[in-house]
């Protein structure tokens, strides 16, 4: 059997991902602006300081000093930042970025994601997930795409694994955020794996799958079953 190492691959390097408007049933993703955004997005988490704990950034006493720091993330050079429009309000209520961007292997992330309670465990937030990762995988030809977090955050590793990532392990001592250490969990989604994901995010978005009250029928993760890892973190010495 050949060394998967060492067999050629037909590969050129891809376009990094550009400020780009996503269009969904439940949601629309467009370029964070912070003088369209900052004060939808900033209503919606006010008084929300939790939104906050696994990010880098944040909380924000003031909203001048929150718009500030929108106003940063829409001119990054190493990120592309998108804010989440519910169809619902066609109001802002979140962002989500495409970072650590690595065209010449075909490897970015999907990170910085801040989801007001609004838009929390809704049809929205997963139709945003579909949306970025189809676009990284179809119209720009990525190879990996990755998901990343405190390894604190179970919240955020269950949904990595309902959203269809793959568990990878954990870094150790990878990061200091906001003067504390940070264990990292490591997630990734294969090109060769977006296919079945895909079929998955697509059954599960489909209106057959809501009730007339608009509960989900069938849950991701059971529409698209696979081995599970657990998420609790390893015990430390």
């Amino acid at each position: 059997m050949p060394d998967p190492t060492k067999v050629p691959l037909n590969w050129k390097p891809v376009p990094p991902p550009t400020p780009i408007i996503l269009r969904g049933s439940a949601v629309t993703l467009e370029p964070l602006d912070a003088a369209r955004h900052s004060s939808a997005i900033w209503s919606a988490v006010y008084g929300h300081d939790e939104v906050w704990t696994w990010l880098g950034d944040g909380p924000y006493a003031e909203e001048s000093a929150f718009r500030a720091a929108l106003e940063r993330k829409q001119t990054a050079a190493d990120a592309v930042f998108l804010a989440l429009i519910p169809a619902a309000t066609g109001q802002a209520a979140g962002y989500a970025s495409y970072m650590r961007i690595d065209p010449a292997n075909g490897v970015v992330e999907v990170g910085n994601i801040l989801l007001s309670p609004a838009l929390q465990r809704t049809t929205a937030a997963t139709e945003a997930h579909y949306l970025m990762a189809r676009h990284i995988f179809e119209d720009l030809g990525y190879r990996r795409y990755e998901w990343k977090c405190n390894a604190e955050n179970l919240p955020s590793r269950k949904a990595a694994l309902r959203l269809g990532f793959t568990f990878e392990g954990i870094f150790r001592q990878h990061m200091v955020i906001k003067g504390c250490n940070r264990d990292t969990a490591w997630f990734s989604m294969l090109h060769t794996e977006w296919p079945a994901r895909k079929q998955a995010f697509e059954s599960w978005l489909s209106p057959e799958n809501f009730n007339p009250q608009g509960r989900q029928l069938n849950r991701l993760d059971a529409v698209n079953p696979r081995p599970r890892i657990s998420v609790a973190h390893p015990p430390t010495a």
